[in-house]
């Protein structure tokens, strides 16, 4: 009996299904892929124990400058913002009266003068006229009282003209130190008395850096210990000083001692500013320290994983100081001891890795 084309077509595509092979399934990952790290070896070195503060600088210079005659205001020479230097002339105070005041003393002065003269002479005869008998000894004493009289008057005019003259200087407003005008008090014009504020001159030569530390660190510093500070007004430098004091109050209002250090500026810092403060309060000559991005944070606590045989190994070990961006391992790790650096805040205990080593180093080249 012939079968119909498609029962025939039928069988043939099933005999064909049967005799084919299955695909082989592909394996799957045992685990997840191993981490990229980079690794670094424990070290001992000599660390310094710090303690680290954050606080402000303030000028030394910081001149009030103030009128120190009477009268009015007849030039003003320097404005709020203008850099000045030492002796500058920033203002004058009419110096009329002065003028007529030191005439006046320069006259007396001359009349005094003749006087004491006529009574050197006169004294001079009278004791001249006691050696040859013809007067009694108090006619000579009597002269002598009267020439000195005249010489006292006249020390006091010479005194007064002195003082003339200084205060005449005086209507002539100088800096006292080289710095920036902050502040114009006086305009042309007005009339001021002595004492009465005209400039606020500001220097950042010297300054004071105020570093505000907790009670508890106060049995640990004191004077001529070694600071080093920074400060976002001078990336990337560090400032060396001393302490130079520890205010013996704590204040009141921040329950903290106020530890102060002077330094010479170079013109980059200026007062009012921030300033980081690390005090050198002792010397550890053999730590165990790592990279800090070594120690990482775990539930179980602070921890640096141990790289060996391609596995990282938790370890929870006790972080102590930081310096130069390394760590100190009070506890936990010994020196020698390789563990993850780049790369260990991605990893878990028993963790695969595979170690990124530096790339060695190509045949120098020469040129032509």
């Amino acid at each position: 009996m012939r079968l119909a084309p498609c029962v025939t077509l039928f069988l043939a595509v099933g005999l064909g299904a049967c005799g084919s092979k299955p695909e082989p399934a592909t394996a799957k990952p045992a685990g997840p892929p191993a981490t990229l790290i980079t690794t670094t070896a424990a070290a001992s070195m000599a660390l310094d124990v710090t303690e680290d503060s954050l606080g402000s600088l303030e000028a030394l210079i910081d001149p009030k400058i103030g009128a120190e005659v009477a009268g009015r205001v007849i030039a003003v020479h320097a404005k709020s913002g203008d850099r000045v230097r030492k002796g500058q002339l920033l203002a004058e105070i009419d110096p009329t009266d002065f003028h007529t005041q030191g005439q006046a003393d320069a006259a007396e002065i001359a009349r005094l003068e003749s006087l004491v003269a006529q009574a050197e002479r006169f004294a001079e005869r009278q004791q001249q006229l006691v050696a040859k008998g013809f007067i009694s000894q108090n006619g000579a004493d009597d002269a002598r009282a009267q020439r000195d009289a005249a010489r006292a008057q006249l020390a006091n005019a010479r005194a007064r003209g002195s003082a003339t003259r200084n205060n005449l200087g005086r209507s002539k407003v100088t800096a006292p130190t080289e710095g920036v005008i902050e502040t114009q008090i006086v305009s042309a014009g007005d009339y001021v008395k002595v004492g009465d504020p005209l400039y606020r001159l500001v220097s950042n030569r010297i300054l004071k850096a105020h570093l505000p530390y907790p009670e508890s660190a106060a049995p640990r510093i004191r004077p001529g210990q070694p600071v080093r500070l920074t400060s976002a007004q001078a990336p990337g430098r560090v400032i060396e000083g001393t302490v130079e004091q520890v205010k013996p109050t704590v204040s009141e209002t921040s329950r903290a001692i106020d530890v102060q250090v002077r330094l010479e500026n170079d013109g980059s810092l200026r007062a009012g500013g921030t300033v980081n403060g690390a005090i050198v309060t002792g010397r550890k000559p053999a730590a165990v320290v790592v990279p800090e991005q070594s120690v990482v944070l775990r539930p179980a606590g602070k921890v640096v994983y141990i790289v060996a045989d391609g596995k990282a190994r938790q370890r929870i070990v006790e972080p102590g100081v930081k310096q130069g961006g390394k760590i100190e391992i009070v506890k936990g790790l010994a020196p020698g001891e390789v563990v993850a650096e780049d790369g260990a805040g991605f990893l878990s205990d028993g963790a695969a890795v595979t170690v990124k080593t530096a790339p060695a180093a190509g045949p120098a080249t020469t040129k032509p």
